[in-house]
């Protein structure tokens, strides 16, 4: 969207234009001018060290190290180009690097800074505490999260990409558009507007962005501690039968082993609360006419069957799905306290074991 000057008795398109056609350039200039005015990216900022990179075996420099009123540090990366470059993989690399500095470590930096020939420490201290509104030093609040600022004239879709993905899982990253225009025989302006996130939705973005790393989190747990259930359920099933002896520990909810014939497999599942043992019936793709035929044949011998496990089980012929399904479930679930895991997995493996027995010898001799 052009910027329009207002004239006598119409609006008049102010010519866009690049830092590069107007011999701007990046460190000499833009960098000059936001490090003394850097309330223009953000109005919270206080710069804290310019081409910062005092870090072992490293040459690189961040443009502006800021800190912000909540005592995180921000990472403000420069360009001119229209595209942003690398910009964002340059910033997180410096993001990480600056996460472990201390207090004192800010201070110190922020003197050299102020001061490079004669550092002044106490004013240094000073000055960063009076923009915190601090009495005194509060190391455990300080530095709690490391934020990036990108600016340039304009991003690539590339680069945008990586921004949202990155938001998503919970980095605090921006994108400040630099645009400059000229007037005609007149000054150079520069529109300076946040794209990403938008200001307004900003609030609300890193609201969802929290619940999606929660939810995230909590899927990590689940995934870890099924992981866990399936290493012990195993281990245990393996000294009872050799059915499911070489499968190995899993992240996902099922642990599945053969009976013999091609498309019939016993399954062990286990859910937040139950756990149960199955016949899982899928001859392969196209074949559902044969998949229910197998399943109406073992069907017809129920009562022979049950009586053989030694208890009900749950027949699903499954109508919207290719497969067909015969479990039995039991309480108790990777959910459940961990001391009561051993009686769990004991329960899973007799019932697996029972079912084996009373399904093999039927599932060899079907006529599909």
């Amino acid at each position: 969207m052009p910027i329009y000057e207002i004239a006598a008795d119409k609006l008049l398109a102010v010519t866009e234009t690049s830092f590069g056609a107007q011999g701007i350039y990046e460190r000499k200039h833009i960098q000059r001018l936001l490090r003394d005015d850097i309330k223009v990216l953000d109005e919270h900022l206080m710069v804290i060290a310019e081409e910062f990179g005092e870090w072992l075996d490293s040459s690189r420099r961040i443009d502006l190290l800021c800190l912000d009123d909540d005592a995180n540090l921000v990472v403000v990366e420069l360009k001119r180009t229209e595209d942003g470059g690398h910009m964002e993989l340059q910033a997180l690399r410096y993001a990480a690097m600056i996460s472990a500095m201390t207090f004192d470590q800010l201070v110190d930096t922020h003197a050299r800074f102020r001061n490079p020939a004669q550092p002044d420490l106490e004013g240094a201290k000073g000055a960063i505490l009076e923009f915190l509104g601090w009495d005194a030093a509060e190391e455990e609040q300080f530095g709690q999260d490391s934020r990036i600022i990108l600016a340039s004239a304009d991003f690539s879709k590339e680069l945008t990409t990586a921004v949202l993905w990155l938001i998503e899982r919970g980095v605090d990253i921006r994108c400040v558009r630099l645009k400059p225009y000229r007037m005609n025989n007149g000054p150079v302006l520069i529109d300076i507007q946040q794209l990403i996130p938008l200001p307004e939705t900003a609030s609300y973005q890193t609201q969802i962005g929290v619940k999606k790393l929660a939810e995230r989190k909590s899927q990590g747990e689940r995934h870890e501690l099924r992981y866990k259930f399936w290493q012990q359920m195993l281990d245990y099933a393996k000294q009872r039968t050799p059915l499911h002896a070489a499968r190995k520990a899993t992240r996902e909810g099922w642990v599945s082993g053969g009976i013999g014939r091609n498309g019939f497999s016993l399954q062990y599942t286990v859910r937040r609360e139950d756990t149960q043992v199955s016949l899982w019936i899928s001859l392969g793709s196209g074949m559902r006419e044969k998949n229910k035929a197998a399943f109406h044949q073992l069907l017809k011998q129920r009562a022979e069957i049950e009586g053989d496990f030694g208890a009900g089980l749950d027949w699903q012929e499954l109508p919207e799905s290719d497969g067909c399904l015969i479990r039995h479930v039991m309480p108790g679930g990777y959910k459940s306290p961990t001391d009561q895991w051993p009686e769990i997995n004991e329960r899973m493996t007799d019932a697996m074991i029972r079912l084996d027995k009373a399904l093999r010898a039927r599932v060899a001799a079907l006529q599909v």
